[in-house]
């Protein structure tokens, strides 16, 4: 990976004066163009040796553009706060919005380096972290964003040189430290996690760039080109024309009209009496479970999805009484925010992600992609397909992260919700319940049903299964919900 960045690349200053104003010029035009006209963001990572110019170079992109429309960010090592989450949150929670540029200095690269630099991940755990690269950038760039990765390389010989003559000079000698001189004496493995990782993560769509930065006027001038080319390029595309490209097969109903949720028995038998008696003793072990020592470890992450009026907020309210307020948050999910529309769409469910020992309910979820998306056309058939991989995805690495994930689809019957909306309509203090919304999804009954059996099939696993709950009896409903989330705690915490 790194040979053309060793064989002396050099920029004379005459033609550096030449080239830079015009270069200058053109990347604050195309800046503006982004802001403007683009529906997609630039993320821009910077990496490479210490000493190879990575902060110069970070502070000529925020001298030569706007830095205003630059969202700068160097990470350190991850704090309480990030630890406690998927290792990827952090990243997640940093993504520029279209139309900006994000600049990260070091990144997701720098924690899966390190890691095996300094034996904190042997050989089968990097190459799982590299995975979960692969599969966020693939997001990211299906998703519309441009990345750009560049690594700025020197020789052993040249590190060695280049940190002494920062040293000496009092003007730069503060920005040598302990820990560069770390890094250099384990310069050659470095060099080999770094070619191993930029080998298996260089892909067509998010390429590393390698600078020879031995000298500042010919990295300078390569970084720049590399941007201007890079964002014009991706403004001449058409708009959307990412997901376009995928060619998703479409999915058709089973030939015999058969669908999961036709097999559920809806109408279920449970007595007031039963049910007030079962509730307090499952209220009671659910509060026992998250207040178990080994809970500090884990998280619970309980997503509620299920047909209009199938008695979701009724069934959360039941679980929230077992619970210390202080450790949940019900966080409920309706048409995405201008902010959240410029984000990936997941984004707006990692910022909800809790911590070790932390809940979070989510009343509607990140399934709307493959649901109301799906049925009133809001996303592409190529853009919700992909949805699919993008979930399991997501719910695998939370489960990695310790959390517990229980799902539930709250089903009841055509006649049941038409009983339920009359009664809503009826009763003042329930008339805020039905929208005008609630009676048209009632129309796409049937386009709802293929779409939840799909569903299911699709991101249905062995570590976060579905609870399809027969909700027409609530009371029933209620109990089955809290004892599934007993049984999963128990399970997880042995």
């Amino acid at each position: 990976m790194f040979e053309s960045a060793e064989i002396g690349h050099s920029i004379d200053k005459k033609t550096f004066r030449e080239a830079m104003p015009k270069l200058r010029e053109a990347l604050l035009d195309l800046q503006y163009d982004l802001k403007e006209k683009a529906d997609f963001p630039v993320l821009i990572l910077i990496h490479g040796f210490d000493g190879a110019g990575r902060g110069e170079t970070m502070n000529l992109i925020n001298e030569w553009l706007d830095p205003r429309l630059i969202d700068t960010v160097a990470f350190a090592e991850a704090n309480d706060d990030a630890r406690a989450r998927p290792w990827m949150w952090r990243y997640w929670m940093q993504l520029p919005t279209k139309g900006r540029i994000g600049m990260f200095f070091g990144s997701y690269y720098s924690d899966a380096l390190f890691d095996r630099v300094f034996a904190r991940s042997d050989r089968d755990a990097l190459d799982r972290q590299i995975f979960d690269i692969l599969r966020f950038e693939r997001m990211l760039t299906m998703d519309g964003a441009l990345v750009l990765k560049f690594w700025f390389h020197l020789t052993r010989e040249q590190q060695h040189k280049r940190l002494k003559q920062m040293e000496k000079d009092p003007a730069s000698s503060w920005r040598v430290t302990k820990t560069d001189w770390e890094h250099y004496e384990r310069y050659d493995k470095i060099r080999k996690s770094a070619e191993h990782i930029l080998r298996l993560t260089n892909t067509a769509a998010a390429p590393w760039v390698v600078v020879d930065g031995e000298d500042a006027n010919y990295r300078s001038l390569t970084v720049g080109n590399t941007l201007l080319n890079a964002i014009r390029n991706r403004l001449a595309q058409a708009q959307g024309s990412q997901a376009e490209l995928i060619d998703a097969p479409p999915l058709l109903a089973p030939i015999d009209n058969k669908l999961l949720l036709d097999t559920l028995q809806l109408d279920q038998a449970m007595d007031k009496a039963s049910y007030k008696a079962e509730l307090e003793k499952l209220q009671g072990r659910l509060h026992r479970l998250t207040r178990h020592p080994r809970f500090a470890q884990h998280s619970l992450v309980l997503a509620f999805e299920g047909n209009d009026a199938a008695g979701k907020g009724g069934s959360i309210r039941r679980i929230t009484q077992a619970l210390d307020a202080r450790r949940y948050r019900v966080v409920p999910i309706a048409a995405p925010t201008q902010e959240e529309k410029a984000k990936p769409w997941l984004w707006r469910f990692w910022r909800h992600v809790p911590g070790k020992g932390g809940i979070t309910i989510f009343d509607r979820t990140w399934y709307g992609r493959v649901l109301v998306e799906r049925v009133e056309g809001f996303a592409k058939e190529a853009d919700w397909m992909r949805a699919y991989y993008e979930i399991n995805d997501f719910e695998h690495q939370l489960s990695e992260n310790g959390a517990v994930i229980v799902k539930f689809w709250l089903a009841i019957s055509k006649d049941e919700q038409m009983a339920r909306f009359k009664g809503r309509e009826e009763t003042g203090f329930k008339r805020f319940k039905i929208t005008e919304e609630d009676w048209r999804n009632r129309d796409k009954w049937d386009a709802y049903k293929l779409a939840v059996s799909d569903m299911v099939d699709r991101t249905s696993t062995s570590k976060v299964p579905w609870t399809l709950v027969e909700a027409n009896n609530k009371y029933y409903a209620r109990i089955k919900i809290l004892k599934t989330i007993c049984d999963a705690l128990e399970a997880r915490l042995g």
